[in-house]
């Protein structure tokens, strides 16, 4: 089932709640058969488990901060100051000056996200940052690939320096303090384990500390630099939009050339190809004629294909259909004047992901028109209609007002910039203030007054409510059951990999292939790690943590060491997930604002995973003796 499990999230890339609950049925079914094996109840306690309940009171506690604006507020405030001035020297002097801009922004960027993500669920952090990061890398004249990978792994390394940091640190916790009672050595036998507020903060804050200085050096060496899409027609080495739209029958293209339309040498933009009627024509001449009801198919950089909507004469796919067949037009986007352009990532939530547009019926679920679409640097061929949504593919949209404000927030679609939309995202903007004194509450009963975090968050959720900062319908929308549900299966199928015995079986080859290398508990230390970092990059962080740590706790157990110091390599290693963009949901949010391709992440991401692992392996043994 572990393998099934395996192959469900890798590569079939169905969702992890949809899998690990059919892993855990289906042992739940083969379970009743074996009095080894847990009962139905045992199997599904983990939906009710202190962790989860945690997890999901700490939505409600986010949705108040961003309701607020808290959030966007405090990025605001912290990064207000990056970056600096356009670089204008030419020759050697522009190209220090440029490597000076960078590193001095990175910094100014990456050090208040650090921050900020220890004690903030980090997606809105990041989906507040990016359309600021956007915009001050337009104004400075320097490359957002150089940003946007920085942005998201300082919100990761952040996360590893609080309890609540993620949502990983919250489950491996529950685990270790639900952990059996002979568990533990020393004065620390027959007592439940307690992890702190604070208690990762001795392994995090180094990490994250030797993670940004990785990334201010060697790391911003190997980011690419990926700003020419406007002075490169082809826009080679920067994402690429394929945007489709139709010439308006009897409109003021129709019947002109491609030259006298003004369509040939776009600035960072030029037409592919054209559809006319059941034919295509990939080889356009300057010289032909345009006809009314022709689909031309553009590739370029998204400024480039925002002006070009603009364009009178062209329409989009939703408009050419309304103008032929007014009983298939909603009248919803009538009003030009009223429509707005947004950038926003797919993200893994999506209902849409791997439907094509016209069959997912986009525009009725979003009421919003797909105007272009990209997927890192390569070009997507064929009719917009047809292109099938992939996780990470950005969508330049055509939306009305309210479009940003509905969705800046949500897990569908992750809206990075409104590119010519004016819309508050959030109001109640005179609460801001009281929400955040609300978390600074809870984070100082919980750190110095000893207050349960599940009983702390419930109390600081109750006060967002009360103060008016978040309603219960907000409340409940901000759930993520997905998550919930995804936790509390890892968490059943995890009791059957203790109870079948494979932890044990696991546990075994663990200890084995370290005493190949050392008899030192270090190296049993360093293998759990390893596998569970393995294991991070494939799966989701939670479910790595949640079906490694009966692996750890056994090979503790095994070696006659203090568990602790396992648990917290479990937690470290699950979150410090940076090798591929599909490891964590701000890489994904990242991609394709950054232009980045998959190499990329591996590129940068590969030598800062080894370099945090040294790090955490030599700072664990040192802060939790084995």
């Amino acid at each position: 089932m572990l393998l099934g499990v395996l192959l469900g999230l890798t590569v079939l890339r169905r969702a992890a709640d949809t899998v690990l609950l059919s892993a855990l049925a289906v042992l739940m079914a083969g379970g009743v058969f074996s009095d080894r094996l847990p009962d139905p109840a045992a199997a599904v306690a983990g939906f009710g488990s202190t962790g989860v309940a945690t997890i999901a009171v700490l939505f409600v506690v986010a949705a108040g901060m961003t309701r607020t604006g808290a959030i966007d507020r405090l990025t605001q405030r912290l990064l207000r100051a990056a970056p600096g001035a356009t670089v204008r020297a030419e020759g050697a002097d522009a190209g220090a000056g440029r490597m000076r801009a960078i590193a001095g922004n990175q910094l100014r960027l990456m050090a208040p996200v650090t921050a900020l993500s220890a004690f903030l669920n980090n997606t809105p952090i990041v989906a507040m940052a990016l359309p600021m990061v956007r915009g001050f890398c337009r104004r400075a004249g320097l490359p957002p690939s150089a940003f946007m990978i920085p942005l998201s792994y300082a919100a990761v390394l952040g996360g590893t320096c609080t309890l609540i940091g993620t949502t990983t640190n919250l489950i491996v916790a529950d685990l270790l303090a639900h952990a059996p009672p002979e568990a533990g050595t020393g004065d620390t036998a027959g007592r439940p384990l307690r992890i702190g507020f604070f208690t990762p903060a001795w392994v995090g804050v180094p990490v994250a500390a030797a993670g940004l200085l990785y990334m201010l050096t060697l790391g911003r060496r190997l980011l690419p630099d990926r700003d020419s899409a406007l002075s490169n027609a082809e826009g080679e080495g920067f994402r690429r939009y394929t945007a489709e739209l139709h010439v308006q029958p009897g409109g003021p293209l129709d019947g002109q050339s491609i030259d006298d339309a003004g369509l040939r040498g776009l600035r960072g933009l030029f037409l592919a190809e054209i559809h006319r009627e059941d034919r295509l024509m990939p080889a356009v001449s300057p010289r032909t004629v345009l006809r009314g009801g022709d689909r031309l198919v553009f590739v370029g950089a998204l400024e480039a294909v925002s002006d070009l909507v603009s364009r009178r004469g062209l329409v989009s796919p939703d408009d050419y259909v309304a103008a032929t067949d007014a009983q298939r037009s909603t009248g919803r986007l009538a009003a030009a004047s009223q429509r707005r352009l947004v950038e926003a990532v797919v993200g893994p939530a999506c209902p849409l992901v791997g439907r094509t547009i016209r069959d997912g019926r986009f525009r009725t679920v979003y009421d919003a028109v797909v105007v272009a679409v990209a997927r890192g640097d390569r070009r997507l061929s064929g009719q917009l209609g047809q292109i099938t949504l992939a996780v990470g593919d950005t969508l330049l949209l055509e939306v009305l007002p309210g479009f940003t404000r509905r969705h800046r927030h949500g897990r569908e679609l992750y809206v990075t910039d409104a590119v010519d939309e004016v819309d508050g995202s959030v109001t109640r903007h005179d609460r801001a203030a009281l929400a955040l004194a609300v978390l600074g509450a809870m984070i100082v009963a919980v750190s110095v007054f000893g207050v349960p975090l599940l009983v702390g968050a419930l109390l600081a959720a109750g006060a967002l409510w009360l103060g008016g900062c978040v309603s219960g319908g907000e409340a409940r929308a901000a759930i993520d059951w997905r998550i919930l549900l995804a936790l509390g299966a890892a968490l059943g199928v995890s009791r059957y990999v203790e109870a079948s015995g494979l932890a044990a079986l696991t546990a075994d080859g663990v200890l084995a292939a370290a005493a190949l290398v050392s008899a030192h508990p270090v190296a049993a230390l360093a293998a759990v790690y390893l596998l569970t970092n393995l294991f991070t990059e494939a799966l989701t962080n939670a479910a790595a943590a949640v079906l490694m740590f009966p692996i750890a706790m056994r090979s503790a157990d095994q070696l006659g060491a203090d568990p602790m110091p396992f648990a917290i390599a479990v937690m470290i290693a699950a979150s410090a997930s940076f090798v591929t963009p599909l490891g964590y949901q701000t890489h994904l949010m990242v991609m394709g604002p950054g232009g980045y391709r998959f190499g990329d992440f591996v590129r940068v991401g590969l030598p800062l995973a080894v370099l945090t692992a040294l790090v955490a392996l030599a700072v664990i043994p040192w802060a939790f003796p084995l």
